[in-house]
């Protein structure tokens, strides 16, 4: 280390153990074609893994499922005033469990609750 003293005439002289004014000049840091390839690796790493992730992720749906059986039958209905899902779910299958039917009739709609408003349209299954 050195240090630099400015004397009355103008002079400079250099004292050692203190830090110099001369710095060298700033380099660029330049990467080979092999760090290149690792770094470019390293930043695609993420994504990728985020592809197969996806990927995998998804592979369960499937359209069609044959199971033997028939294809259900599904008719409209429109709800009226006073009606109600155990109503609609005795009057189209008397002798099942009605908590059965308004179940189906639910996932069918895709409702939440088993609430149903007066003139709503409503995808029933067929009585068997």
């Amino acid at each position: 280390m050195s240090a630099v003293v400015i004397r009355a005439a103008g002079a400079m002289s250099v004292m050692p153990g203190f830090p110099s004014q001369s710095r060298s000049p700033k380099r660029r840091l330049r990467l080979t074609r092999r760090g290149r390839a690792v770094f470019t690796t390293l930043a695609a790493l993420p994504l990728v893994a985020g592809v197969l992730t996806g990927a995998l992720a998804s592979g369960g749906a499937v359209a069609g499922i044959d199971d033997g059986r028939a294809p259900a039958v599904l008719e409209t209905f429109e709800v009226g005033a006073g009606d109600t899902l155990w109503a609609i779910a005795e009057s189209i299958a008397p002798s099942a469990d009605p908590r059965d039917v308004i179940y189906e009739i639910m996932r069918l709609n895709g409702l939440r609750d088993a609430v149903v408003q007066p003139g709503q349209q409503l995808v029933l299954p067929a009585a068997p």
